[in-house]
């Protein structure tokens, strides 16, 4: 269970190897988390995340998940949920693609979209309901300010992430009342090795400042959460630009 400040002690990561959601177990294994399962491929990279997990003075486990594997994930998630409860579920897993490639490749278009919206999806309903039979927990979805308007140099990535923003608002809606969380964090531009070599966006931030501000939703129960704040305001404002002026901006 959480503690009074919102901190699990049971923290289950889909996407195991994640910059962001690494960044995430850190720190809350640093306040009270205890127990934490890391779910992706099977990889030298999964148990090198685990084995440094480890070294915090957690007790983790790696679970072996593939996004693009729907017809899998009640049996490889049900498997977590059967050894105990799970206090907090992190979405972490995406891909960013490569634009000007799957312009032209649609087959990795789809890829994209399947990774960062089908599959999530049905990892996320297989979740929720999980932590609906339990009677608590949350859910923290891992969105982008990408999904808040198509722009011409990322609208394959951005339009995955808007159908992610839709479910997990829809899917909190849904679980309202249940003793279900759902939680949407909306980062901007993050330094990772996901975005390394790309032009650097305004007001870009790091894996640990997207994990602190996770903290701080989770302590005061919120349900959407911008990195930095201040992008809450830049999209607010940048959602209502006419399309013909949005075309011309340098984005």
């Amino acid at each position: 269970m959480k503690d009074a400040f919102g901190i699990p002690q049971s923290l289950l990561v889909l996407g195991g190897t994640s910059e962001i959601g690494l960044a995430v177990a850190r720190r809350l294994i640093a306040r009270r988390t205890r127990t934490v399962w890391l779910a992706g491929r099977p990889s030298p990279d999964l148990d090198a995340a685990a084995d440094g997990l480890r070294a915090l003075g957690a007790d983790v486990h790696a679970v072996a998940f593939d996004a693009l594997d729907p017809a899998g994930h009640e049996e490889a998630l049900g498997k977590v949920f059967a050894e105990g409860d799970v206090d907090l579920v992190l979405l972490a897993f995406g891909v960013l693609g490569d634009q000007a490639n799957d312009e032209g490749d649609p087959a990795a278009a789809v890829r994209v979209a399947q990774t960062n919206y089908t599959g999530a999806v049905s990892a996320g309903l297989v979740c929720a309901g999980a932590l609906q039979n339990q009677g608590h927990g949350s859910l923290v979805v891992l969105s982008s300010v990408a999904g808040e308007r198509a722009r011409r140099t990322n609208f394959i990535y951005g339009s995955s992430k808007a159908g992610l923003d839709a479910f997990a608002q829809g899917l909190g809606d849904a679980l309202h009342g249940t003793g279900v969380q759902v939680m949407v964090v909306r980062p901007g531009f993050v330094r990772t090795k996901m975005t390394a070599g790309l032009p650097e966006a305004p007001l870009a931030t790091t894996p640990e400042a997207v994990a602190l501000a996770v903290e701080q939703g989770l302590r005061r129960r919120a349900e959407t959460v911008w990195v930095p704040g201040a992008l809450r305001h830049v999209m607010s404002v940048l959602r209502h630009v006419p399309r013909p002026l949005f075309r011309r901006l340098p984005l």
